[in-house]
Formats: C-alpha cells, structure tokens, sequence
C-alpha cells in the first residue's frame, strides 16, 4: 500500500467512527466554548476582548477560521476533526514505520484513531486533537528531515502547538534540550545552527499571535490571557496525587518492562525523541496539576508507537495464533458510534431532523414560542447561544464552569470579586428572562456549595419551569 492508500483508508475508518456524532449538538462544554470564541473572532472580535476562556489564541483561530468558511456548520467542525485525527494517525504510522513493518505500523496507526476518537468525550474537536495534529508531524520531521527549511518548519509547527495548548510548551522544550544534547555531544547530523533556528520557529510563531493584539494596542491583553490567567488557573485548581498517580505508573511499569525485556531498543533515537515527548508531557500534566480524560491524547500517539513495538517483538519472539474471535471483538470496539448511529437514525424518524441535542432543540423550542432571548442565560448547553445568535450575558459566562473560577476575573477586567458577586449581578442586575439548565442535575460543581445553594434558591422563588425539552428544563422569569 501506498501513502495516499494508507491515508485514504485512515480516512475512511475515521470518518465511519465519527460521523454520527457530526448531528450532536455538543459532546464536550470546550468544544462548544470554542465554536463560541470562534465565531465572535469571524466577526471581528479578537479573543478575549467580547468573550474569554482559558485557552491560547490559535485554538479559537481554528474554529473562526471553520466559520468564516463555511459559515455556521457543526458538520463542517466535525469533519475538520476527521482530519485532525486522520493527520495525527498517518504521522503516527509513518513514525512507528521506522522500525516496525509496515502492517505493524499501519495497526498502531489504526489504534491512534481508536484512542482519538472513542471513549469519554472525544468524538468533539477538541484543543488536543488540534495540538496533536501539528506536534506528531513535528516530531515525524525532526526525525526523518536534517535540511535547515524543515527544521525551522518544524518549529513553527511546534510553536503552533504551544499556541493551541499551553502545557505543550513542556515537550517542546524537552525536544529542544535533547536536540542541543545532540549537537553538542554527538556525532549527528543536527548542529547547533539547526538548534537555533527550530528554536526561532518556535519562538517566531508565538510572536505572531501577538501581533494582532500590538496593532490593536492591546498587547497586555494577550498576556494577561494566555500566560498570566493560565498560571493562576493552574495554582489554583490542582488534583490530588492519586488522581494523577494511575498514568504516571502504568507509563513507568511499560517502560521498565520494555527495558528489562530488551524488546524496546532505547539507544535508538527515534525511540529517544519519543520518550522526551512522553516525559514532557507527563511532566506538563504534574506542573498543571490536573488530568482529565481527553488531555490523554496528547500523550497517546508517541506511547502508541513505543507499545507498537514491543508488542511485535513479542509476537515475533513467541508467534502466537489469535483466536477467531480477537476479530469479532475489534469489531466491537467502536460500539459508541453503533448506538450513536442508532440515535441518529431514530431522531430523525421521531423529530425529523438528523441533528440531535438539547443545544439544537431548546432553542428550536424558544424561537418556536417566541421566548425573551435579551441576556438569555444558559447553564447547560450554551452551544444554544450560537444557534440563536445571541451571546452570554457576561464575560465570565461564555463557559457556565468560568462564573466560579472568581481566580480568573481580573484576567478580563471583570470588576465583580467572586462568583456569588458574579451570579448576584446576572440574576440581580441582568435579570434574564430566560434560564436554561439540565433536568435533575446541580448547576455548578458539586464543589461549589455556596454557589449551589445561591441559585437553587433564587431560581426556586424567581423562576418557574415552563417546559420540559429531553433533559433540558427552560425556565422563565416570575
């Protein structure tokens, strides 16, 4: 098989494992917080000028780039997606191609889209499928590409990951330590000129994100937000040790068995420049001081390839026959997208529509009954501001979890001091007449106690359900 083949049939995998969850209305709140800062940039806005998040500006640049192509279109969102993941599975095989057989290699490619695509809230587009796609190809080019034009393209692609992912800024500058290591102390082909001039890749497109904000005289604006904020955030918001402990150990466990077993070759440097990639990103997620479910994509592609070759030599060492029914259960790996086309399929038979989700039909039902969408409020599903073509009431609620991130509020210049003061002024100030939450379940974090209790009462004595939409209940002011 050729590349173009091998590309195309990892297309075609993915497409079939994503495409029904191109009509959900929302799979992850990011994704829907991005399709946000994204379309207020396609009109003119520059992040965290009209709307804010935690997030660097090329995360948002992606979406408004979408948006100001194709307009406003989940299906255009959701097949760029495709692509990320087919992009970071193509570079994964190509990679592991190196020292494994091309069947072998092409299976790690095929599992990459597995990891990418199933389990927890990955079938959305999300920071890390983009960071992902331009650190692989990256990493693909370091180790494949001596010339000064690639080297220096490969630190633009590394700075393009830093400026959709903060925390990536970790492994790139283990990358570049190991390279300097390289130049300096071995005989290779790296000198340190090409050093240098990755490192001006890196550093040249991160200067480019702050142009805009220069020419708009609001440089600071850029900094509060993408380096200021994200280090509060992190001092603030910190997980135990044993939620970070379990990929921490299981990492270590493998690669003391590849090393102990010799089925892993660790002089070898493609497998080094992996492992530096690995041990950055791991060391990003212990500085953050959080891992949730999807930030394990950044670390899945290169561990893939390491897995990938172990695996094979193990095969190679013992030759063992699998059984017929190892093929039945790889079928049934994608099993979320058999029950999400069952979903798709059955939405449109009942509502007539393939799209699905209470962020498509609680504003159906609003524009329907002429519902006051001045200062509309959404608690859950805020996607629904876009398919309305309203925004949210305040700064701090472009996403609902950022009312009680009170750490953050002066990064954008809110002048209320907490999330209480921040929900008095909504519910006080901005009174919306319209208030959309999620059926039998809390509006903030349970952590959030204060909070909780706050708005349970006044939206018990201020509101009162006038309808019932799927899980979504609209409420309206007394």
């Amino acid at each position: 098989m050729k590349n173009t083949a091998i590309f195309f049939l990892f297309f075609l995998i993915t497409f079939f494992i994503r495409f029904p969850f191109f009509f959900r209305d929302y799979i992850d709140r990011d994704e829907s917080t991005f399709i946000l800062l994204g379309q207020s940039w396609a009109n003119g806005f520059l992040p965290y000028t009209q709307l804010w998040d935690l997030k660097p500006p090329l995360t948002f640049a992606f979406f408004a780039g979408i948006i100001s192509i194709f307009g406003k279109s989940f299906i255009a969102i959701r097949l760029t997606g495709v692509f990320l993941v087919v992009i970071t599975a193509f570079y994964t095989y190509k990679i592991a191609l190196t020292m494994i057989p091309k069947k072998a290699a092409i299976l790690v490619g095929a599992f990459c889209i597995v990891l990418l695509s199933l389990f927890g809230s990955l079938q959305g587009v999300m920071s890390e499928h983009i960071c992902i796609a331009l650190f692989v190809p990256a990493i693909y080019i370091l180790q494949t590409k001596k010339s000064l034009g690639y080297i220096f393209f490969a630190g633009l692609l590394m700075g393009a990951t830093v400026m959709v992912k903060l925390n990536m800024a970790f492994p790139i500058l283990f990358i570049g330590m190991f390279l300097t290591y390289e130049s300096i102390f071995k005989k290779t082909n790296i000198s340190v000129f090409h050093v240098l001039l990755f490192g001006t890749g890196v550093i040249s497109l991160i200067l480019a994100t702050i142009v805009p904000y220069y020419l708009t005289d609001q440089t600071y604006t850029w900094w509060e937000s993408v380096v200021l904020a994200p280090l509060e955030y992190t001092g603030a918001r910190r997980y135990s040790i044993f939620k970070l402990a379990p990929i921490f150990v299981i990492t270590a466990l493998f690669l003391v068995y590849a090393y102990k077993s010799k089925k892993l070759d660790f002089k070898n440097r493609t497998v080094q420049l992996l492992l530096v990639a690995i041990v950055g990103v791991l060391f990003s997620f212990a500085k953050g001081g959080r891992i949730n479910g999807h930030y394990l994509i950044q670390l899945h592609p290169m561990l893939l390839i390491l897995v990938g070759i172990v695996i094979y030599n193990l095969i190679v060492q013992y030759k063992p026959k699998l059984p017929v029914y190892v093929a039945f259960i790889a079928l049934l790996i994608p099993a979320e997208s058999y029950l999400e086309y069952v979903n798709v399929i059955q939405n449109k038979f009942e509502k007539g529509t393939f799209f699905n989700g209470e962020g498509f039909s609680a504003p159906q039902y609003i524009l329907e009954h002429n519902l006051d969408t001045e200062n509309i409020l959404f608690f859950e599903y805020h996607i629904g501001y876009w398919n309305l073509d309203t925004l949210p009431p305040t700064t701090a609620s472009t996403h609902p979890s950022n009312i009680c991130r009170n750490e953050l509020f002066t990064f954008y210049g809110n002048p209320r001091k907490n999330s209480v003061d921040e929900i008095k002024y909504i519910m006080h100030e901005l009174r919306p007449k319209t208030v959309v939450i999620r059926k039998g379940r809390r509006i903030f974090d349970k952590k959030e106690v204060e909070e909780n209790e706050y708005i349970d009462a006044y939206l018990a004595k201020h509101y009162k359900v006038i309808a019932t939409v799927d899980n979504a209940e609209i409420l309206q002011r007394l």
